[in-house]
């Protein structure tokens, strides 16, 4: 069976009472207020004409005020002292254009240069090896190096061959490394030649012998 409400202590029994007696009472006061009291005085304030309005839209950016430069440093005095400085003579700087110049002294008759041989690149009749190349081949030693890392290739070198067939000097044109160039290079230098020949005649040549170092 559902509970009756008791209309005794309803809450919101007389709320809109309350609330229109509420709304008179306040609405008689603002009557009364305004009957008894209609003058109302405004106090103007008067600015001095110094202070006016700053227009907020005329600034572009912030005001960014420059610092001053800093102050330059202070030239040092040198300290007095009691030392007493040598006088020091200058010789005179006049230019003397009349003066004769002796030549420089002549160079030692003791001395003597080597006049270097020419070679020539291509001769009618080239230097060939005696016993060919492969008399040069037969004396390479392939180094052990080489044959562990499996270098192989041709080693060029530029050899330098005299009238009589000497070899002059050596260089490495190109080399493959491995202790290669350094044998084929030696090999060269100690290998006999025919002498090149020009119009008949013997003339020094230089030419390029190739060395091949292959594993077997």
């Amino acid at each position: 069976m559902a509970l009756s409400k008791n209309i005794k202590y309803d809450i919101r029994r007389k709320y809109y009472r309350v609330l229109q007696i509420s709304f008179i009472i306040s609405l008689s006061l603002l009557i009364l207020a305004f009957k008894f009291f209609p003058d109302n005085k405004i106090t103007v304030l008067d600015l001095p004409p110094s202070i006016g309005i700053i227009d907020v839209c005329s600034f572009s950016g912030p005001v960014v005020h420059e610092l001053p430069p800093p102050p330059k440093p202070p030239i040092p005095i040198e300290a007095p002292t009691d030392d007493i400085l040598d006088d020091v003579e200058i010789a005179a700087t006049d230019l003397i254009i009349d003066a004769v110049v002796p030549p420089p002294p002549p160079p030692p008759n003791d001395v003597e240069v080597e006049p270097i041989p020419e070679f020539v690149a291509i001769a009618e009749e080239m230097p060939k090896p005696i016993g060919g190349i492969a008399s040069i081949q037969s004396k390479i030693v392939y180094p052990q190096f080489a044959i562990r890392a499996g270098i192989k290739g041709r080693v060029y070198v530029k050899s330098f061959i005299d009238e009589k067939g000497n070899v002059f000097k050596v260089e490495l044109q190109k080399g493959i490394g491995g202790g290669c160039d350094e044998v084929a290079m030696n090999a060269v230098k100690n290998a006999l030649f025919s002498p090149g020949k020009q119009r008949g005649k013997p003339v020094k040549v230089q030419m390029t012998v190739p060395i091949l170092f292959e594993i077997r």
